[in-house]
């Protein structure tokens, strides 16, 4: 009988807890879910903008030549779903790249090997053959899909979090001291008298205290975590980033194309000159590369033909909406876990609100101890639940080291930095989208460089550069009473004497 009540009372804390934080783990879920289609859509309808206007604008060069541009959006894609990208080296590629395509399509009629562009690449930094477009680019996605980045891990973290911490570990001084509260008013024929909100809070207390010492590193990530939501409305935001990047990078190639002949002198005095082609249509290609080399406006686009940009705005206003909402619901979720306490013992069916009509553990009347504090240290002077206070619950301390690596990279990416995460798509669940996460917690991050680069003088010699290594508050809703079945009640009968 003692085990069937034991169970019972486990059982009733397990609901508790449930009826608690279901509303918090629903927040994390959700918002996870829909933050992470939202940065996807962003990405896909970025480089639907980016085919559409080049298309238009290059015509079949830029169709022979579109795996560089699949490659980039492909590459961002698996930096936000927690692919073990380094953007820095990656965007480096994508125009050392275009810059390759460009030197081939400009000066058509000479051929260009590997060993050529390598030596083109050691002038790059001199060059500036696209402008400051590159460094611009590099900072601002860097910033963008960092923030984004994390963000989405951060709530997917908080949701794992919130998950496992509520699934509570019943000790045995636990067991016994939920038994007393909801059962052995039976034992003196009090069938419906509940137990006074202090001796609740005493017994909830001690149950919870393990889970109470997550409070601190829990507040600690939501601010974290509301900094990096301020990133997502800043001048960072990766809409802001991926919706021009069509005509960024456009206006970069035509920069290239208007001092294509200063480009390619400097190349071939620095590199010496390339061997020529047999073939005379090189003339040919370069006349109709220059010729689809205009500037392109979305007033050029028919009015019935779709290039992603309203998709893509659309997208984005309805998201920041959902980052005020997610804000404000962030900001509701600090202290939860040493609120519980108070959210479980406010609940109608569970306390009786006449303190002087309510179960103390011994018979009906006023509770005197006073409440103790939150945390296992603080549990020593409980009179109500027995626990070993060196001995904290080793799973909710590794729920704390979780949460503090998140906060880590959640600082990192609200400072700008890009964090290069260990491949983690093997370990990711759901849609497999923005919330890898590895709990290795193995990760370095690289300082984004300030915004502006002073220009390198044209007429400046080329230098070959120096050879570079790859580098929430608790529902106190109303709930079901717990009832306790007629074999209950005649467990408690038998067993009247046992507590005494």
């Amino acid at each position: 009988m003692e085990d069937l009540l034991a169970h019972r009372s486990k059982a009733d804390l397990e609901r508790l807890m449930e009826e608690s934080s279901v509303t918090l783990r629903n927040v994390f879920t959700t918002k996870h879910r829909k933050f992470d289609e939202f940065f996807l859509e962003l990405l896909d309808n970025s480089e639907k903008s980016l085919n559409h206007m080049f298309v238009r604008t290059y015509g079949n060069l830029f169709i022979q030549n579109s795996e560089i541009f699949e490659d980039l959006f492909s590459e961002l894609r698996r930096y936000y779903t927690g692919g073990n990208v380094n953007l820095e080296e990656m965007l480096g590629d994508f125009w050392a790249k275009l810059l390759e395509k460009m030197l081939q399509l400009l000066n058509s009629q000479f051929s260009f090997t590997d060993e050529y562009f390598e030596c083109v690449s050691k002038y790059t930094d001199q060059l500036k053959p696209f402008g400051d477009t590159p460094h611009k680019l590099k900072v601002q996605i860097t910033r963008a899909l960092a923030a984004a980045r994390t963000f989405v891990q951060g709530l997917m973290v908080g949701r794992e979090v919130a998950n496992r911490v509520a699934k509570v570990n019943v000790s045995p001084g636990c067991s016994k001291a939920l038994t007393r509260m909801f059962y052995c008013p039976y034992c003196g024929g009090f069938v419906d008298l509940k137990p006074c909100r202090s001796y609740c809070q005493n017994v909830m207390k001690g149950c919870l205290a393990n889970q109470a010492d997550l409070d601190p590193e829990w507040n600690v990530f939501i601010d974290s975590m509301l900094l990096v939501a301020d990133r997502l409305k800043g001048p960072f935001n990766i809409e802001a980033v991926m919706e021009p990047i069509d005509s960024k990078i456009s206006e970069a190639i035509m920069a290239m194309q208007a001092k294509s002949t200063q480009i390619s002198a400097k190349v071939f005095n620095g590199c010496g000159p390339p061997k020529p082609v047999r073939s005379g249509s090189g003339r040919n290609t370069r006349e109709v590369f220059n010729a689809r080399f205009k500037p392109y406006s979305l007033e050029d686009s028919p009015p019935t033909e779709s290039t992603g940009i309203d998709k893509l705005r659309s997208v984005w206003r309805t998201m920041q909406d959902s980052v005020i909402d997610i804000k404000a619901k962030l900001k509701q979720a600090k202290r939860f876990w040493t609120s519980l306490p108070d959210a479980i013992c406010s609940k109608e069916n569970v306390i009786e609100p006449n303190s002087d009509q309510c179960w103390n553990s011994h018979t009906k009347g006023r509770y005197f101890p006073e409440v103790v504090k939150d945390g296992l240290t603080n549990q020593l002077s409980n009179p109500e639940v027995a626990i070993d206070i060196t001995r904290p619950d080793t799973f909710i301390r590794q729920q704390i080291m979780a949460l503090r690596v998140m906060t880590n990279k959640l600082r990192s990416a609200y400072n700008g930095n890009d964090i290069s995460f260990q491949d983690s798509s093997d370990e990711v669940s759901g849609s497999g989208s923005g919330s890898g996460y590895n709990t290795e917690f193995e990760f370095t991050t690289t300082e984004v460089p300030a915004v502006g680069v002073g220009r390198q003088d044209q007429a400046t010699p080329l230098r070959p550069a120096p050879d570079k290594a790859p580098p929430l508050i608790p529902p106190s809703n109303k709930a079901l009473p717990l009832l306790a079945s007629p074999i209950t009640l005649l467990s408690v009968t038998l067993l009247q004497f046992w507590w005494r």
